[in-house]
């Protein structure tokens, strides 16, 4: 009979935030496991104990250590929130029966504290990971944030300042359910400058949310340009929609421009990450001002040229070509290098470009292609009527890789 491993969630710290089932598993096991920090915590329990919190080394102390029959790891929080549960009970394996016995969250005790509901929250954890800070605080009534050393409260706060959202209400959390426990509310703005423990949970409420618009869209009048090309709202959408973006995707716009196709990428995209190549300085200079007047902050300008300026980024899932210098054919084979199953959108206004990419298609043996010509015409205003005016007509070349390596 497999020997049982039950993983305990045992709240904020404090004996006194555990379950009555959690207090009485970790009673009557034979073998207690834990970070430091939760060992110190729980005064009851066995002798018999180990300071530890990496699956690997935990199924290693239990596989040499057969005595132990019922042992107990315990987690702070809750085992299903945040919590280092899911990969110990993977590498625990069918060696062991593992149960979860649930605790209270960080997001639960705290929004108890403040006096609201969380039915409504969006959770974001930034503790040793990346993750968008303004987008959804932009987007959500309310955001609910893990931090850690290298995003702390006072980060997010001026984060949400410098994007013009200084006015939202925020609550910070320190110490949760010790005696030394500290909450502060304020305003963004207010709270940027003061000093808070890297392990601190942050509330953010929005009165001014705006719902996420989820289709690509934006008028062009709305994008700073200048003298700068820009693709069309037309061709914008079309080619967007054809890329098929998917949440958490990376992206590429290469040959960016002023960034409209990486603001709506990025707008589609908000758990993703979008990165604007552009080589020309004027260009670099209005993308990094429609990045801040669109508030994506997923989105990465690099400037270089392509393929060269590719070679560091992380591979892409799918990327959007705008602009070549001449360098197609070397673009589609670094982006193939990266991943051979890609998928690409290729933008052709004219029929020198239009043949290079068929070629490169054809050359790499690219699947699901689709060759499109998009054509507009908008209405203007001559006297009393109006009349159609054509853009010109742009092809739009579809195609995925077929998922085999390049030979070197």
């Amino acid at each position: 009979m497999a020997r049982q491993v039950t993983i305990v969630g045992i709240g904020m710290g404090n004996p006194d935030t555990m379950t009555l089932r959690a207090r009485r598993a970790l009673e009557s096991c034979d073998c207690l496991i834990g970070a430091g920090r939760m060992l110190e915590s729980i005064p009851f329990g066995p002798k018999e104990r180990l300071a530890q919190f990496s699956p690997q080394p935990i199924v290693r102390f239990l596989q040499e250590h057969l005595q132990f029959e019922h042992i107990c790891v315990a987690m702070s929080g809750d085992v299903g929130f945040y919590s280092g549960a899911k990969k110990l009970a993977e590498a625990l394996g069918e060696e062991f029966q593992v149960e979860f016995e649930p605790g209270i969250s960080s997001l639960s005790y705290f929004c108890a504290k403040c006096a609201t509901s969380w039915d409504d929250v969006l959770t974001v954890s930034v503790h040793g990971r990346a993750a968008q800070v303004t987008g959804p605080v932009r987007h959500h009534k309310k955001v609910f944030f893990i931090t850690g050393n290298t995003h702390t409260a006072a980060q997010i706060c001026r984060q949400l300042t410098q994007a013009g959202l200084g006015d939202c209400r925020v609550s910070v959390g320190e110490n949760l359910s010790y005696a030394c426990e500290r909450i502060v509310h304020g305003t963004a703005r207010e709270l940027m400058g003061q000093e808070f423990s890297p392990l601190s949970v942050v509330l953010v409420e929005n009165p001014h949310w705006q719902r996420r618009q989820v289709v690509p869209g934006i008028p062009d009048e709305e994008f700073l340009r200048d003298k700068v090309p820009m693709t069309k709202f037309e061709v914008r959408c079309a080619s967007v929609s054809l890329l098929g973006v998917r949440d958490g995707d990376i992206l590429y716009d290469i040959g960016a421009g002023t960034g409209s196709v990486s603001v709506e990428l990025a707008r589609c995209c908000p758990m993703g990450s979008v990165y604007a190549i552009e080589k020309k300085p004027e260009a670099i200079a209005l993308l990094e001002k429609n990045r801040e007047r669109f508030g994506v902050e997923n989105l990465v300008i690099v400037p270089g040229e392509a393929p060269e300026a590719l070679l560091e980024l992380p591979a892409p899932d799918r990327a959007f070509i705008g602009g070549s210098s001449g360098n197609l054919s070397e673009i589609f084979e670094a982006l193939l290098r990266k991943n051979p199953g890609i998928h690409l959108v290729v933008s052709a206004v004219t029929l020198e470009t239009l043949t290079q990419a068929t070629q490169c298609v054809q050359r790499y043996s690219m699947r699901e292609v689709q060759i499109s010509q998009v054509t507009a015409a908008r209405a203007r205003r001559v006297g009393n009527y109006h009349m159609m005016t054509g853009q010109n007509p742009v092809w739009l070349i579809c195609a995925r890789g077929n998922g085999e390596e390049l030979p070197c």
